[in-house]
């Protein structure tokens, strides 16, 4: 009897390498920048240890986000609550902006072309590294550079 078995696993730091801004974005989505950090480590511990076990390298990008899909699901039941949808929760996002001391700055960063936009918004807001905001637009390091760069210099133009 032979058994056929799949390509061989990449070392799991390639994989890391390949796919944390993916998994990362996905959690940012799902769970929120707040959360997302706690669960992407969570994530990529449980992938770690299940690693070995793995029959083949097949569709590791789908497998890693599955495990992230749960560990979403893990930080929903322990938090005991759920996030509200943005037409649920408009009355309140419009009263936290008016009385926001950086309201204005926050429209005008809004208005910035999208890749600006996040690259600004990770950097500053997110306090992220250069390499962090590239995994994570699946950019490269020079171009989240690039964008944080002509996003603050679109911003001190229009704040004048």
């Amino acid at each position: 009897m032979h058994t056929t078995r799949g390509p061989a696993l990449p070392p799991f730091q390639w994989l890391l390498d390949e796919h944390a801004g993916t998994v990362l974005r996905f959690l940012t989505r799902h769970v929120g920048g707040t959360d997302a950090e706690d669960c992407f480590q969570e994530t990529m511990l449980a992938a770690l240890r299940a690693y070995p076990s793995l029959a083949h390298g097949t569709n590791l990008r789908g497998w890693l986000l599955t495990i992230a899909r749960r560990k979403a699901v893990d930080s929903f039941r322990a938090s005991g609550r759920r996030p509200l949808s943005l037409e649920d929760a408009s009355g309140e996002i419009a009263a936290a902006e008016s009385t926001a001391p950086d309201a204005e700055l926050w429209d005008a960063v809004g208005r910035l072309p999208a890749k600006q936009r996040r690259s600004v918004g990770l950097r500053f807001a997110g306090d992220r590294p250069y390499d962090e905001i590239a995994r994570t637009l699946s950019i490269s390091e020079e171009a989240a550079r690039r964008n944080v760069h002509e996003g603050i210099k679109k911003l001190r133009r229009e704040m004048r």
